[in-house]
């Protein structure tokens, strides 16, 4: 089971990047931008932007996606059934290496859900 601390990691990578969005801040301005116009609501709400945001943390093994699209995801109500399906997908093209971090996000869920965040 993951021990990982995601609230704490969400601040971490915060915090570690301070710095560099003083000292690089078109690239930072520049993510930001990028974000927000590929999470808007289209065809595809953001929720649903963010289960395949999701999704793809899980599959690429990105701990701070994993931390930083769940928090997400409960600010948008996304519910638990819905992480699940969205996470036996993952499985089901990640195999056992997504199935590990399958369990890492089921640990972000429950532990940034009971307002560890």
């Amino acid at each position: 089971m993951s021990t990982f601390d995601h609230a704490g990691l969400i601040q971490g990578i915060n915090e570690s990047l301070a710095t560099f969005r003083k000292t690089q801040p078109d690239t930072m301005r520049g993510f930001t931008q990028l974000a927000q116009a590929s999470m808007a609501e289209g065809s595809l709400t953001s929720k649903h932007k963010e289960l395949i945001a999701l999704a793809i943390g899980v599959t690429q093994r990105c701990s701070g996606c994993i931390g930083f699209h769940v928090r997400a995801l409960q600010k948008l109500g996304a519910t638990r059934s819905e992480l699940e399906e969205m996470l036996a997908v993952c499985v089901y093209m990640g195999g056992g290496p997504a199935l590990m971090y399958t369990a890492e996000a089921l640990k972000a869920w429950d532990t940034l859900a009971a307002g560890n965040t």
